[in-house]
């Protein structure tokens, strides 16, 4: 099952999330400055191509440097990826076939919010 929902979540839509995390992270990296964060919105690039039998889990150390870099995250990026994932989901969720695709959605929330001190296996 969770096969074809990534095959499905590839088709319509996942694709383009997932190149836009990818290009948004290689533009990040031109800077010096931006290359944590470049890695981790690449990072959740890759971990969007297939969300489905996945789940989110907390980093096993989590460092005082992973939470600054959370914060600074969120202040710059996190708080627009996160309203737009929450945004796919409402619109998903009207639906009863878009339903499991929302709940993917709804996961990566958590992802795109706290992506240093979260990862999805």
């Amino acid at each position: 099952m969770s096969i074809l929902g990534n095959i499905v979540w590839l088709i319509f839509g996942g694709l383009i999330v997932s190149i836009a995390y990818i290009v948004f992270g290689a533009l990040l990296c031109l800077t010096i400055v931006g290359i944590p964060f470049g890695m981790q919105a690449i990072r959740l690039g890759i971990a969007t191509l297939s969300p489905f039998g996945k789940r989110v889990v907390s980093r096993e150390r989590q460092s005082s440097l992973g939470i600054v870099f959370d914060v600074i995250w969120i202040v710059l990026f996190g708080w627009e990826i996160a309203l737009t994932h929450l945004i796919m989901a409402a619109i998903l969720a009207i639906t009863i076939v878009g339903l499991p695709f929302a709940k993917q959605h709804i996961k990566l929330i958590q992802v795109a919010l706290f992506p240093f001190n979260q990862k999805l296996v």
